[in-house]
């Protein structure tokens, strides 16, 4: 079984990316709850490209991603959960919140360290948010964040599947929570209970720091409620915040190049 999963784990990844992808990126044209000013050819192509840089890189970087290690840990007995024999009908949820939560931490941790933060703000650069800024990582901030969660998968041993759901989990809320879609209010008052929403994360993405160091659940919305990092509403409401960081505001700072150099450039 885990054999089968772990051959199929590429095309699974890739049909829930694409099939996500389409999905907010029709919802998007159909119901778009932020009027769209940059050309979307010019931010798609080079975010999608970086998504490209980033699948090469982790082929390059790890010879074993996530999945696979879940697999080795379970065959060679490692990890808190292979070591206590833990039945799959636990394991499998509590290991997609485990891994979950530490999304969130590693989160907070790439905005509090100023060298982690010189990665990730890349991200937050977009000039706009769409479905596409949910896949802009720098391609060191993926390797970085791959690492992480290779160590706390042989620390953790959850089985193959509980691995997969949460990569695919987390690729496709990611994708969900920054698309520039139109949820009503009321709905998105209760949605965001159990899912972190598209107006929830914005709030994360404004250039105004307080804001933007809220709201830093990807998947699971309690994390912020519990750890006191929740903010409902943005200050200048969703039509009327300013979206990115103080600077890299240009046309020309949303090309590959430029973006892939943001970690190096000073004020």
């Amino acid at each position: 079984m885990d054999e089968m999963l772990l051959a199929r784990e590429p095309v699974i990844r890739l049909a829930a990316f694409l099939g996500v992808l389409a999905a907010m990126a029709f919802w998007e044209i159909l119901a778009p709850r932020r009027r769209r000013e940059i050309p979307r050819l010019l931010r798609w192509s080079n975010n999608l490209a970086l998504v490209a840089l980033d699948a090469v890189a982790l082929r390059i970087a790890f010879p074993i991603v996530a999945v696979g290690l879940a697999v080795i840990a379970e065959e060679r007995g490692w990890g808190l959960f292979n070591a206590f024999g833990t039945p799959g009908w636990i394991a499998v949820p509590l290991s997609v919140v485990v891994l979950d939560f530490a999304i969130y931490l590693q989160h907070v941790l790439f905005h509090a360290v100023p060298a982690l933060w010189r990665l990730h703000r890349m991200h937050h650069a977009d000039l706009e948010f769409d479905v596409t800024t949910g896949v802009r990582f720098h391609p060191v901030e993926i390797l970085l964040s791959m690492g992480l969660k290779l160590g706390l998968v042989a620390a953790l041993g959850p089985p193959a599947v509980a691995v997969l759901i949460f990569e695919v989990l987390l690729n496709a809320s990611s994708m969900f929570n920054h698309s520039n879609i139109d949820i009503p209010s009321r709905t998105d008052r209760w949605l965001r209970w159990i899912v972190v929403t598209p107006d929830m994360h914005r709030v994360h993405h404004s250039v105004l720091p307080e804001e933007a160091n809220s709201n830093y659940g990807f998947n699971l919305p309690w994390w912020d409620r519990l750890l006191g990092t929740y903010r409902a509403q943005p200050k200048s409401g969703h039509l009327g915040m300013t979206l990115g960081i103080d600077r890299f505001r240009t046309r020309r700072d949303l090309w590959v190049d430029r973006m892939l150099l943001q970690p190096l450039r000073r004020r």
